[in-house]
């Protein structure tokens, strides 16, 4: 038992999460923009540090656990309001409450990437480059420009991918484990608001699962309460993709 913070706990796996966490005994303090603790509009530099102080006051001397599950799907416009709350919106928080992660005992981070992460050859786009070194004026900039709700998603999720393993050294010596999952297709209103639009339903419809369906938001809880646990105690910079097998099956020589 012990203090977690959610981002986006207010609806889908962001809500799964928090269930599942409070379920184990956990307080959880919950970050959306309705119906939680704290709330604030992670879409903003302003709304992030809001967040990172509200979470902090009510937290107390540590936190346990944190996961930055709070995400806008691919049919959002403009884009840069993707690339604001996917990209920026995560790693401002996991940077903003790692001093006090440290302070606890055991304390874990998660990240909530996506299996379409990897879907297109996105490693030098300018718009990842961006959002890796942080310049959020750049990366809105050029993904306003290229006015591609998809590549925006797309690109903010392997970025965070990237964000996360490329803090394995620093957390980890400062005894934080943090790690990331990649979620296929799963049954949560953001998944529904993708289907609905006419540019990104097609394209989710096109995505096949070995395993024959969509995953469910409890299922992907699960994972995560493993890696936020003691009993994943050496586990630390990995990204766990959990799609019924749709990455294995496009990228089978790739892991």
């Amino acid at each position: 038992m012990g203090v977690a913070a959610v981002t986006g706990s207010a609806s889908g796996i962001g809500a799964a999460i928090r269930a599942r966490l409070e379920a184990a005994g956990d307080t959880v303090i919950g970050v959306d923009v309705g119906d939680a603790e704290v709330i604030a509009d992670l879409g903003t530099p302003a709304g992030r540090a809001a967040a990172v102080a509200a979470v902090g006051a009510r937290a107390g001397d540590r936190l346990d656990r944190l996961v930055v599950c709070a995400g806008l799907g691919a049919h959002v416009r403009p884009p840069s309001r993707v690339a604001a709350v996917n990209y920026f919106g995560a790693v401002d928080v996991l940077d903003g409450l790692l001093d006090l992660l440290a302070r606890a005992e055991s304390p874990a981070a998660l990240a909530l990437c996506s299996n379409s992460a990897q879907m297109a050859p996105l490693d030098e786009h300018p718009y990842v480059l961006a959002l890796l070194a942080h310049d959020e004026a750049a990366a809105s900039r050029i993904i306003d420009a290229q006015d591609s709700p998809i590549v925006a998603y797309m690109g903010s999720k392997h970025a965070l991918g990237r964000a996360v393993r490329r803090r394995a050294g620093t957390w980890g010596r400062r005894g934080v484990r943090l790690n990331a999952v990649a979620p296929g297709p799963v049954r949560t209103p953001l998944l529904q608001q993708g289907l609905d639009d006419p540019l990104t339903g097609a394209a989710i419809r096109g995505v096949t699962v070995p395993l024959g369906r969509i995953g469910e938001p409890q299922e992907v809880a699960e994972l995560a309460a493993f890696l936020l646990s003691p009993a994943a105690s050496w586990i630390h910079g990995a990204v766990y993709y959990i799609d019924g097998g749709n990455d294995a099956e496009i990228r089978p020589d790739r892991f």
